[in-house]
């Protein structure tokens, strides 16, 4: 029987660390980009059983998983987006474990995510090359927690975001023997 924990983390909890280095940002930014190819060609052939299976106990489906994914990185695309043109706003949060008990991340077909993955992931990575060193020291701050986020961690945070997630998928598939 595997650990709970490691079906829950398996690349571990997100732990930031200061300052970033460029050779850092750029290697977040592939991780980010490199996110909807891997989640496209991992699920392209994947039943309705196998979307519909949790990937953990107690966790979330891999369907509810993808379309949480999308609905996070749109999210974190706004919130990029707000951090370049105001001065440290106050971001919007939303409340993910209710957004995916909808019934679009219920039964939705992933592809509609993985799609939205690919675009808002192409628009956003393009944002984020763009960005110097005055860009990756933006912030902004998040109402519930009231901790103010540099713009270079929340690209840490959505890289490790972006494999954890996969993981989840990729792992469940290699302990269900699913050929990928």
């Amino acid at each position: 029987m595997m650990d709970i924990n490691n079906l829950q983390f398996p690349i571990g909890p997100f732990v930031a660390q200061h300052p970033y280095t460029d050779e850092q940002n750029r290697t977040n930014i592939q991780i980010i980009s490199a996110l909807p190819s891997k989640f496209i060609n991992l699920l392209g052939d994947w039943d309705a059983e196998k979307l519909n299976t949790p990937y953990r106990p107690g966790g979330w489906t891999v369907r509810q998983l993808v379309h949480h994914v999308a609905d996070s990185h749109m999210n974190a695309y706004i919130r990029f987006r707000l951090a370049l043109t105001e001065d440290n706003p106050t971001i919007k949060p939303y409340q993910e474990e209710l957004w995916a008990e909808l019934p679009d991340a219920q039964s939705a077909p992933v592809d509609l995510s993985t799609q939205l993955l690919r675009y808002i992931h192409l628009r956003w990575v393009l944002l984020l090359n763009s960005m110097n060193e005055a860009d990756m020291a933006r912030t902004y701050t998040h109402p519930q927690s009231g901790k103010t986020f540099r713009l270079d961690e929340v690209i840490a945070q959505y890289a490790w975001h972006s494999e954890h997630h996969y993981q989840h998928a990729f792992q469940l598939a290699l302990r269900n023997n699913w050929s990928h």
